[in-house]
């Protein structure tokens, strides 16, 4: 952690993102989403298209978290409720000014979402049959090979990038770290 002031704001954040475009389960009787007191449920009733359409993405991306994830996920929430309210609400409007395809990259979870922004240029607009595939080839890559990941996504020009993804998930999982040495220039 940082020795600055503000510091602890640099370890929440990223946390408090996840959970802020992850949805409560359900409360099976009541249809109301289940949430910390800092959370006010949201009858699906009152949700429209686009509300459900939304919230039925959070909850499959909450879904797809594993248990150690999720468990991340609600230790940032219990600090988030710890916080006086105009530090939440600071912290909830400084995530909200994020561009959507940054704060939803925080869907996959508080470790990928860290990533999300280096990555976005490689794996940022997939076709759909590629999107198991690159979900599963990045939570299957420890931190070091994330950051190397990260170097050639931004370094990849945009007409180089499908082939160069082609390319990464077609390997065997025995081949991907010589391949990302190889392509980070390491």
């Amino acid at each position: 952690m940082t020795s600055k002031p503000w510091g602890w704001l640099l370890v929440l954040l990223p946390s408090l993102a996840v959970a802020q475009t992850l949805p409560a389960p359900l409360d099976e009787t009541t249809g109301m989403a289940t949430a910390p007191a800092a959370v006010a449920p949201v009858p699906w009733a009152s949700l429209d298209a686009a509300g459900r359409a939304d919230a039925r993405a959070r909850y499959a991306a909450w879904r797809a978290l594993g248990e150690s994830e999720r468990a991340r996920v609600r230790q940032a929430q219990t600090r988030l409720s710890g916080l006086p309210a105009d530090q939440q609400q600071a912290l909830r409007t400084r995530f909200d000014a994020m561009d959507r395809l940054y704060r939803d990259g925080w869907r996959m979870g508080p470790r990928l979402g860290t990533w999300f922004a280096d990555l976005h240029p490689l794996f940022g607009y997939l076709p759909a049959t590629q999107r198991p595939a690159a979900l599963a080839l990045l939570t299957s890559l420890d931190d070091a090979q994330l950051a190397r990941l990260s170097v050639i996504s931004r370094r990849t020009a945009p007409q180089d990038r499908d082939a160069l993804r082609a390319e990464l998930l077609a390997l065997p999982p025995g081949a991907r770290e010589a391949w990302l040495r190889r392509h980070a220039g390491q």
